[in-house]
């Protein structure tokens, strides 16, 4: 499938985010511009500010660009916009974040310096928001995950939620970013979301934003000795977690791990390579393929896990760095995937902080599977379909935990051998 591949294995330097944008991810501007004409006029001789960095005109450009239309319209915007003065960094900024709207990549986006820090601190695992994830699918704004214990989850919006409007404004047109900046806020204020969930009339759900601190591993061992493994998203601190998990279920005498990984909307590719390390070792993870190149990134840990019966919990929150992981172990036969299809966010971003501390992340690939299964907009279908509704949720019943337990409790090896027959018959088809 691939005409080109490169093996990597072991941790590297570039660093990669793979995620869904997320609410405490602030992205008030979204794109980028790059001045490159040397010698340009601007025709006002008042102000005091400087252009302190012109650069190069950049070799690669395919069409000629005329700059000068660029200084006209910004020189037009400081003599006659009606409302004064106008920011010359409003304007730069905002110059920035036209370019990368341009491409028309919901997960293309330019940071200013205050959101490229509040990004970041996002992946440390504290912020301010509802906590909750979203993502534009079907040309629809929709809630991708809440995360536990957070406003979003105590207010009961679910994956797949509809975002109708904000704060009465229709969110039709509306970009990821524009919907991150009107919904995020100060702690203790207020946000409504007209929500439309499938089956009921829209709704106005009134939300109380907050800090929130999130741990992205909780694990817990059953006196059956089977251990549950719930993963919130895949951040700074989720492999050094999941590794205390790992050593308290080696040393506990485990029969069987449950990994939740719903509603898991993603996070940091190291991290998802670290965990899956876990089953795989130093086998191939994920491949990355490029316009012009595919790269594979393999495990770098010993595998501990593997042996030991896994199930694998997903469903339409899974996203990202979990479709990775559960991708992986299923190609390999190390687990059994529960539940429902994963949401299909398989491109790669790389994030690259710029001199004055703004940032920008770009989309440059897109991820398959070890097997070469693309997981952007398809996801992974699970091994074994089971829903998990509303219903369930106000019975305070998880129908998908249960039959993950009953299938390690009863037929595990029986289940992994069908489906491994029923891969080799699909094969030869």
């Amino acid at each position: 499938m691939f005409s080109s591949l490169h093996k990597r294995q072991g941790p590297f330097s570039r660093t990669i985010i793979s995620f869904l944008v997320i609410l405490f991810a602030i992205t008030l501007f979204g794109s980028g511009f790059l001045m490159g004409r040397k010698g340009v006029s601007f025709s006002s001789s008042q102000g005091e500010g400087n252009i302190l960095e012109q650069g190069d005109i950049p070799e690669y450009l395919e069409e000629d660009v005329d700059f000068q239309n660029f200084w006209d319209v910004w020189q037009y915007i400081k003599t006659s916009y009606y409302q004064q003065p106008v920011s010359d960094k409003t304007l730069y900024y905002g110059a920035l974040s036209g370019m990368v709207d341009a491409l028309d990549d919901a997960y293309t986006t330019y940071f200013d310096p205050k959101e490229a820090s509040d990004f970041m601190s996002s992946l440390e695992g504290s912020f301010e928001g509802i906590g909750a994830e979203i993502g534009i699918k079907d040309e629809q704004l929709q809630i991708i995950a809440p995360l536990p214990d957070t406003p979003a989850d105590q207010a009961g919006l679910k994956p797949g939620d509809a975002i109708l409007a904000i704060n009465g404004e229709s969110t039709q047109e509306m970009s990821v970013e524009d919907a991150v900046v009107q919904i995020r806020g100060e702690k203790g204020t207020e946000v409504v979301l007209t929500i439309l969930r499938e089956g009921e009339e829209s709704q106005d759900v009134s939300l109380i934003r907050d800090k929130i601190v999130v741990d992205s591993v909780h694990w817990a061992m059953d006196d059956q000795g089977i251990m549950t493994i719930e993963i919130y998203t895949f951040n700074a601190d989720t492999s050094d977690l999941f590794q205390e998990a790992v050593q308290e279920a080696l040393t506990s005498d485990v029969q069987g791990i449950i990994l939740d990984l719903r509603s898991n909307p993603g996070g940091l590719l190291t991290s998802a390579i670290e965990i899956a390390s876990s089953w795989v070792g130093r086998e191939i993870v994920v491949i990355e393929k490029t316009q012009e190149d595919a790269e594979a990134f393999a495990g770098y840990f010993s595998p501990r896990l593997n042996g030991i019966p896994t199930i694998v919990l997903i469903n339409g929150g899974s996203a990202s760095a979990s479709e990775i992981v559960s991708g992986a172990l299923q190609d390999y036969g190390y687990a059994v995937l529960v539940g429902t299809q994963t949401y299909g966010k398989g491109s790669v971003q790389d994030y690259r902080e710029l001199p004055d501390g703004s940032a920008v992340k770009v989309t440059i690939a897109e991820w398959f599977t070890p097997h070469g299964r693309s997981i952007n907009e398809t996801g992974i279908a699970p091994d074994v379909e089971i829903p998990y509704t509303i219903e369930d949720f106000n019975n305070h019943i998880d129908p998908q935990t249960d039959k993950a337990r009953e299938i390690l409790l009863n037929d595990y090896e029986e289940t992994l051998l069908s489906l491994s027959t029923l891969s080799q018959t699909s094969e030869k088809e």
